[in-house]
Order: C-alpha cells, then sequence, then structure tokens
C-alpha cells in the first residue's frame, strides 16, 4: 500500500499525552551509543523539558554516561563539577548556572535547565565516582576562556613544562583583541600564520604529554577540550568574515570531536546524549544544507559509527511563545510564534489533529517521510515577520531523524534572573 504524506501522518502518528509514551522511543533507540536530541528553537520550554525527561529515561534505564551540550566548554564545566561533587562550593543550580553569562544566555541559564541539573545532581549522589553523569559543553566560542583555562591549570600542574610555553606564546597572538572574536576576525585578512600554527602545536604537544598529567577531577578531559577549542576556534574566526558554509562546518566538526573526546574519557562503554539545535543533530544529508556545502554533527556521527549506534530525534511546533532576540547581543523577548506555514511539516502534523503527537521512524514506515516538506527552525535571532521568506527548512523528515515529537502549542521557557527583564512582544 501506498501512501501520500499527509496519509501516513494520520496513519504512524502515535499520541504523546504523557511522559509514559516516550517510552515508545526509548524502546526504539535499542543500544544506541549517541542519542542526538533536537529543539526547534533555543527558547521553548517543552523542548528542554522533555528532552529531560528523555534524558532520565536513558539515563536509568539505559545507562547512558553523560549529557553534552551546544554550550561553551568552560561554562559548563562549572556545572559538571557542581553535580559530580568536584566543588566544595555552596552553590545551588541557579548559581551554577550563571557561569552560561555569554549571550544568549537564556540557552542554558534558564529554570527548565536549573531542574534539570538538580535531578543530575540528586542523582549523582547516589553513585559512585566512576558511575557519575557528566554534563559537558561541546561548542567553541570560549577561545580566550578556554586558552585562560589551559594556562591556569598548566602554572599549576608542571610550571617549568613546555606545554605552559607553548600555551602563553598562542595566548599571546589573541590577547591584543581583548576577547572580541569580530575584532580577531576581521584582523585575519593580514594575520600571519604563527598564530595558527601555535594553536595546532599547543594542541599536539598536549595530546603526546598525556601522561604528564594526572587525571584528577578530569583535568586531563579539560586541558584537551579547551587546547581543542583553542585550536578550532582560531579556524572557525578566521573563516566567518569569508565563507559561511565553511565556518558552519568547522563548528559542526569541532563539537564531534568534542563528543569523541568525552566519549573516549569515558571508555569503551561510553554512551553520551546530546542536546542541540535540529539544524545540528538531524542529517544535513536530508536537507537542502547540502546543496549549500554544510555538512552537521548528525550526518558525521552517521557517517563515522554504525548505523545502530546513532539515534537522532527532532522536536517541533505549530504555535506558541518562544525566548529568542531581534538582533544579535539584544536583549532577549517574548515573542509570539505564528501558527506554522501552509504546507509545512508543522502544518500538516497540526492538520492532522491538534494535539501532541510522536513519531518513530523504521525500515516499515520510514519511506513514506521521504517526501521534500519546509521544516521550521528558529534561532536565538527571531523576526516572525520574516517566516514567509525564511526559517524553512526543505528537509527528508523521515531521513533526517529516527524519531520526531510533536507539540502542538509551545510556551517559551524562563530564563533565570541574571538582572536582565524578559520583555512581551
Amino acid at each position: 500500500m501506498k501512501f501520500t504524506l499527509e496519509e501516513a501522518v494520520k496513519n504512524y502518528a502515535l499520541p504523546f499525552q504523557s511522559d509514559a509514551d516516550l517510552s515508545t522511543i526509548i524502546e526504539a533507540i535499542g543500544d544506541a551509543k549517541i542519542v542526538l536530541l533536537g529543539e526547534a528553537s533555543h527558547g521553548t520550554s517543552e523542548f528542554y523539558t522533555v528532552r529531560a525527561k528523555l534524558s532520565k529515561m536513558l539515563i536509568e534505564q539505559k545507562g547512558f554516561s553523560a549529557i553534552a551540550v551546544e554550550g561553551d566548554w568552560p561554562s559548563a564545566q562549572h556545572v559538571n563539577r557542581y553535580i559530580k561533587g568536584y566543588s566544595e562550593s555552596k552553590d545551588d543550580a541557579h548559581e551554577v548556572l550563571k557561569a552560561f553569562g555569554r549571550w544568549p544566555t537564556w540557552m542554558w541559564a534558564n529554570e527548565e535547565v536549573a531542574e534539570f541539573v538538580d535531578w543530575l545532581k540528586m542523582h549523582n549522589d547516589k553513585r559512585i565516582p566512576d558511575q557519575k553523569i557528566g554534563f559537558y559543553g561541546i561548542d567553541m566560542y570560549s577561545l580566550w576562556e578556554s586558552m585562560e583555562e589551559i594556562i591556569r591549570y598548566l602554572t599549576e600542574s608542571n610550571p617549568a613544562g613546555a606545554d605552559l610555553e607553548l600555551a602563553k606564546k598562542a595566548f599571546s597572538c589573541f590577547e591584543p583583541f581583548n576577547g572580541m572574536p569580530d575584532h580577531y576576525a576581521i584582523s585575519t585578512a593580514h594575520f600571519s600564520q604563527v598564530c595558527i600554527d601555535e594553536v595546532s602545536d599547543l594542541l599536539s604537544s598536549i595530546r603526546s604529554h598525556n601522561k604528564h598529567y594526572k587525571d584528577d577531577q578530569e583535568t586531563t578531559l579539560n586541558l584537551k577540550v579547551n587546547a581543542l577549542v583553542t585550536k578550532n576556534a582560531e579556524k572557525y574566526y578566521r573563516a566567518m568574515l569569508q565563507d559561511n558554509a565553511l565556518s558552519w562546518n568547522i563548528r559542526d566538526e569541532h563539537m564531534v570531536e568534542a563528543i569523541n573526546e568525552v566519549m573516549n574519557h569515558y571508555g569503551e562503554n561510553a554512551k553520551i546524549i546530546v542536546w542541540e539545535h535540529n539544524t545540528h543533530i538531524g542529517d544535513a544529508r536530508a536537507t537542502t544544507m547540502q546543496e549549500d556545502g554544510m555538512l552537521n554533527v548528525g550526518q558525521l556521527l552517521r557517517e563515522q559509527f554504525m548505523k545502530e549506534d546513532v539515534y537522532a530525534v527532532g522536536f517541533g511546533t505549530h504555535r506558541g511563545t518562544v525566548i529568542a532576540a531581534e538582533q544579535w547581543g539584544v536583549p532577549f523577548e517574548k515573542i509570539e510564534v505564528p501558527p506554522a506555514r501552509q504546507h509545512s511539516w508543522e502544518d500538516l502534523v497540526h492538520k492532522s489533529g491538534a494535539c501532541n503527537k510522536l513519531f518513530v521512524f523504521n525500515e516499515d514506515n520510514r519511506h513514506y517521510f521521504t517526501g521534500w516538506i519546509g521544516h521550521r527552525a528558529i534561532g536565538v535571532v527571531y523576526n516572525p515577520e520574516y517566516e514567509k521568506f525564511g526559517n524553512y527548512v526543505p528537509s527528508q523528515i523521515g531521513n533526517r531523524y529516527d524519531a520526531f515529537i510533536f507539540i502542538d502549542q509551545t510556551k517559551a521557557l524562563e530564563p533565570l534572573n541574571l538582572g536582565v527583564t524578559v520583555t512581551d512582544i
């Protein structure tokens, strides 16, 4: 029997009325080592809370050992140290999440994440050290912070070592730009090869001197990934004014390298959950991103691992509210998300019944979901009035994801009070 995409939606949609319904996805995940949990925006409460519930189930039922998020490594280390008991500070989850001070702060400094961090802390408190769940940032915007972390650690652990001198030389290249990526990016048009070589040499040296560093409270992993951030962030900022596809690819390739470093740290039985936007975790080969020369985390991991080792779950909504900003770097607002554009994936699912649903794509039904259709993506910068011209990525939903969770009407997440007021528009 053949189905149109509309008929397939009606035939294969499963009800999502309670957390118990998520067990269908947990069962379908099977023995996967990497589970990618997406989001259609960085500011929707339900995307965070449902990912948290899925993550709890994966940790408790399938022995997952780490969470990797689309955030900076140094900031996420504050969370990791807190939930693993490495820090003697009496701070609570709200205080710890203030480490995510770089715009857009609301992505991780929000009430939904704070609740999940509290759960991770309580869960870890009952476990022996080797079984505690980790929390890591795999993004690469923290070039200066990562360099400072490297120098601080090397100064304390091996002040006479060659790696410290390499780190100081590398940092001296970036110091004049005072932590301003845009200034560095502009300068690279006239930049020498020296800094490029120095950050590469630093990473190579740290990797080759692995045995010199005592892995106390994951200090070796911290050193390695901060060095990786330094090398790849330099490359990213150098490319960002030249080629959008190239800079995008550098960033997603970095995130895969960081995921691999974390998995190597946990050993051959490592199982990791990744929280990122749909545009990162859904296979780029099933979108028009491929035509623009872009790849992503989902594609790279599917290419690197066996098919059954990687499982991607996409998210979407028909309408609601979201936290975002009208321009890069300006204060965030609670913005109305209009009903999905006609003939889009979200519109099609909504019209099959205005309720929450989930889909599990498998060998029996996946081919029914491979027709091309627009699929909404909302970033940290969002202008609803431009939706008719953009925000929809042509996709083959069944090839892009292994499962999909649809929340018909969503609400904005709740940012922590960091001295910034949410504006309603």
